[in-house]
């Protein structure tokens, strides 16, 4: 996901900090899964459906290598 939009609905997320004119996000505090799964639900709200599957795709070559438990739910398939 990008663009202003996006970036502002990620920084609406507990525990996320953006800085969009970096292009970063990190996690400053909890769980890094949960904030994931909070991320894409955020985008899920806002743009539908088609968001959560465009968020899987876009780390499936990331989380490729993480062992199962390592991975948020909302990015499994």
């Amino acid at each position: 996901m990008i663009g202003p939009l996006a970036w502002s609905e990620a920084g609406k997320v507990q525990g996320l900090h953006v800085d969009p004119q970096k292009g970063e996000v990190t996690i400053s505090n909890g769980d890094p899964k949960v904030a994931v799964d909070q991320l894409v639900a955020q985008y899920e709200r806002l743009f539908g459906r088609a968001s959560h599957e465009v968020c899987r795709e876009a780390v499936a070559s990331l989380i490729v290598s993480l062992p199962r438990a390592e991975v948020p739910v909302s990015l499994l398939s």
